[in-house]
């Protein structure tokens, strides 16, 4: 017997978002360094914008990926059981 209305066998997408996250770093970065360097601080200041934005990202999914498969947002929610999925 399930608790909610989540499908059966759910995953999250954490490790593509991971990997998109960290593409962001990277151009984010790099156009952040690029506009510095062509002396558009309004771009340059937008893009580091962005790039702190995604190291905070990057930040949480590490975190649920470290919390394992078994991650419950709060206490209110059943434990999982594998053995009624």
């Amino acid at each position: 017997m399930r608790s909610g209305n989540e499908p059966v066998n759910a995953r999250s997408p954490l490790r593509l978002r991971l990997g998109l996250a960290i593409w962001g770093l990277v151009f984010f970065g790099g156009a952040a360094a690029a506009f510095a360097l062509a002396d558009h601080p309004g771009w340059s200041a937008l893009c580091a914008a962005l790039f702190l934005v995604t190291v905070v990202d990057v930040g949480l999914v590490v975190r649920r990926i470290r919390q394992g498969p078994h991650y419950q947002p709060g206490r209110d929610v059943p434990p999982y059981d594998p053995d009624r999925g």
